[in-house]
């Protein structure tokens, strides 16, 4: 599957926004505006889990290649990913949500 297949738009399984494919050159693999994603990739892009789990956000990370990460972890089997934050393009990423997460982890609740 090419990265253009993978790159779609979205209904959020969270909170119901329509979610914009990512014009920043990335995949849109959460919502913008709570941070939720499905539990759909074994590895990256691949397409192939079949938990479907929402995934929640619990934290961040900076990465000093890929930048800021969103951890997140799903709800139904446990599986831990994090993906890099959306900063630019259509639809960012909510700065506050991603403050917010900022707070958790220094606080000790992620």
């Amino acid at each position: 599957m090419g990265k253009k297949a993978e790159n779609t738009g979205f209904v959020c399984a969270n909170c119901a926004a329509e979610v914009l494919p990512a014009t920043s050159g990335s995949y849109r693999n959460h919502c913008p505006f709570c941070l939720c994603s499905i539990h759909i990739d074994i590895t990256p892009g691949d397409r192939a889990s079949d938990c479907l789990g929402l995934m929640r956000p619990l934290g961040v990370k900076h990465n000093t290649q890929k930048g800021w990460q969103i951890r997140h972890v799903c709800e139904l089997c446990g599986f831990k990913r994090y993906n890099m934050v959306c900063e630019h393009g259509a639809q960012p990423d909510d700065f506050e949500k991603i403050t917010e997460l900022v707070g958790a982890v220094v606080l000790g609740r992620s």
